[in-house]
């Protein structure tokens, strides 16, 4: 009996086997088809169409083309597909003016050859130095080529591809180092996920029987990045080629906003149509995206963030409805990728987006009879008075017409704003597209620097869009945010020539047919309180739960300034004078405003501030022990006596 049961237990193990090998062998691959490298004769016919195409018109130092006999010419307007470049020059090649090659690099190449000394090779790349007689060969070897990968294919039918694990390796964390502190994500769990992982369909069921039209453009897909993780930059390149239809990702356009590893980007120019541009100096979101659309090529542009992912057929739905309309300028609905596991999260789709007067974006559910309206049809777009930013698609002759983006906000934030205000004053409109679907990884802080500070950048950026949008409506964020008056927002003559160039509506209009939720603010002035025409009440630079006090006035605001509102309300930015107790002798301290009745007060005649409910006025008798309080009301004391009025 014993030994029938080892021999039942061997035939199994040895069964397991034979069927194990049987499924490993009889598996087809799956073909990540995303991570091809580019086939020189694929590479040289691209560059032959592009050449066919509009070029931009910024100035660029050096272009990078592939190598190789009767690829179209680079002369010094070839510079100008990458947002660059001028005229003349000699024709190289066939004499063709071409928009760029793989590689466009702006300014210095000293990176660029440290690289190729280093083993960095790109597919059939010369290298081309512009000069003022044109652009001529670089110095990377023989006849300006440098060293020079093999070809997308190999000497057989079997296609080459691009080394995903090894160019992965090259930026993995070292030992010990902590996975968040790079990018404020875990790059640790983003690294162990292969680039074409399945992520799960989170579209409504009616949008994947949903059909489009045949004739949907082709886009140029813009893509910003500095210092990002290579493993979520590569998800991001390859969920937007596998998950779209090949024939309408016309390329891909990165745009490396000065990393401190030009490799990072360089090493994806070898994937089909991947082109890449480096900026010789931090530039920020804005000036970079600009670039990459002043060098694209196609009619519609795609701007997406550098980390994240797009779901199952994500770009028609988008293309749709900006070929039925140009001025449309439509978004995905934006899922969530965990910033710890890197787990697909969906999002509701009854959400838009919006903003409160201290104008920071905010997700905000649909009202309840627009979620009934779309519960019969799911599929239809959404009105948004805001995007989000990150991602969106637009007609690219409209973005050029609307200015393209304000090239004076520096780094990041604003920029949202800015265009959503201009695109639906000017004449467009906003959506989201609840059968787009992309995930984006949201992060608590951002792992780069801000020059200045992202504050003071962030309300700079913030500034310029309300002084040119806002009209007299600016003053409502300015009573939100009070610090932001002492930020300087730089010259906006150009910004308020364009839009009278368009005839653009007023911020009113706004208000009143697209965001008519907004609902301004309680009337409210903002000024000062004086005593003896000497002291001012001064919150002495204390915050939540702090005493207040008086102090020589200096007529700048700051501590001193205050806003009283329609309510009674006593604020200091977001704080608002409150009493502690309902009783005689109570302090008076700052506390966040909440509507509530011991933080309204009335200005009698006499000058005395009298507390709503029981008669207690703020005296300032004591106010060096233990600040401003709330004492009995007496119009005889010139403690209680206080004037509110405008800076002297």
């Amino acid at each position: 009996m014993r030994r029938n049961i080892k021999l039942i237990v061997f035939v199994s193990i040895i069964w397991m086997f034979v069927m194990v090998y049987y499924f490993q062998s009889s598996t087809e691959k799956v073909e990540n088809r995303a991570l091809r490298l580019r086939e020189v004769a694929t590479a040289m016919q691209q560059y032959q169409e592009d050449s066919s195409s509009s070029a931009a018109a910024a100035s660029t130092a050096r272009q990078w083309a592939p190598a190789g006999g009767g690829v179209p010419g680079f002369g010094a307007g070839a510079g100008a597909g990458a947002g660059g470049g001028g005229g003349g020059g000699g024709p190289v090649g066939s004499g063709a003016d071409d928009p760029g090659g793989n590689v466009i690099l702006i300014g210095s190449v000293k990176d660029f050859e440290r690289n190729a000394v280093h083993g960095l090779k790109l597919n059939g790349i010369v290298a081309l130095e512009e000069t003022s007689q044109g652009l001529s060969g670089g110095t990377g070897g023989p006849g300006g080529r440098l060293p020079v990968a093999p070809s997308g294919r190999g000497s057989g039918t079997e296609a080459v591809y691009f080394d995903e694990a090894g160019y992965i390796r090259a930026g993995s964390l070292r030992n010990g180092e902590d996975p968040y502190i790079r990018n404020r994500f875990n790059q640790e769990a983003s690294d162990a996920l292969p680039s074409n992982r399945e992520i799960p369909d989170t579209r409504n069921p009616m949008c994947r029987t949903k059909k489009y039209r045949e004739d949907l453009p082709e886009t140029s897909v813009i893509i910003t990045f500095h210092n990002e993780a290579r493993s979520t930059l590569l998800r991001t390149i390859v969920s937007v080629l596998n998950r779209s239809p090949e024939h309408l990702i016309r390329e891909i356009v990165l745009v490396d906003d000065y990393s401190d590893h030009p490799e990072d980007g360089l090493e994806l120019a070898k994937i089909d149509k991947v082109r890449i541009i480096r900026n010789d100096k931090r530039e920020g979101l804005v000036r970079s995206r600009v670039r990459g659309a002043d060098a694209a090529v196609s009619s519609v542009l795609t701007f997406l963030d550098s980390h994240v992912e797009c779901n199952e057929r994500w770009l028609e739905p988008l293309l749709e409805r900006v070929r039925e309309d140009p001025s449309r300028v439509v978004c995905p609905v934006i899922d969530v990728i965990s910033m710890d596991n890197f787990q697909y999260i969906g999002a509701s789709a009854d959400l838009r987006g919006g903003f409160d007067w201290n104008l920071i974006f905010k997700w905000e559910y649909l009202s309840p009879s627009e979620r009934a309206v779309r519960h019969n049809d799911p599929t239809t777009a959404i009105r948004t008075p805001m995007i989000a930013g990150g991602l969106f698609v637009i007609d690219k002759a409209y973005f050029n017409k609307l200015g393209k983006y304000d090239m004076k906000m520096d780094v990041w934030g604003g920029e949202n704003l800015e265009i959503s205000f201009r695109v639906w004053q000017c004449g467009g409109s906003l959506e989201i597209i609840p059968c787009s679907r992309v995930g984006h990884v949201f992060r608590k802080r951002h792992p780069y620097t801000f020059p200045g500070g992202s504050g003071n950048v962030f309300a700079r950026n913030t500034r310029r869009a309300a002084e040119v949008w806002m009209d007299d409506y600016k003053q409502h964020y300015y009573n939100a945010v009070p610090l932001a008056k002492n930020i300087p927002f730089g010259n906006i003559d150009d910004r308020l020539a364009l839009k009278e160039k368009l005839h653009c509506k007023p911020f009113k209009w706004y208000l009143e047919n697209v965001y008519p939720d907004l609902q301004a603010p309680d009337p409210q002035e903002v000024g000062q309180f004086r005593q003896d025409s000497t002291e001012c009440l001064d919150t002495m630079g204390h915050l939540i739960d702090g005493t207040v006090g008086i102090f020589p006035c200096h007529n700048t605001g700051g501590n001193q300034e205050w806003a009283f509102s329609k309510r009674g309300e006593i604020k200091h930015d977001d704080l608002c004078l409150t009493l502690v107790q309902f009783a005689r002798g109570s302090q008076v301290v700052l506390k966040t405003c909440d509507e509530s009745e011991n933080q309204r007060w009335i200005m009698r005649e006499g000058g005395l501030v009298r507390q709503h409910k029981i008669n207690v006025c703020l005296d300032s008798r004591d106010h060096s022990q233990q600040g401003v309080s709330a004492q009995h009301c007496n119009s005889a004391l010139s403690s209680q006596r206080w004037s509110f009025g405008k800076y002297a």
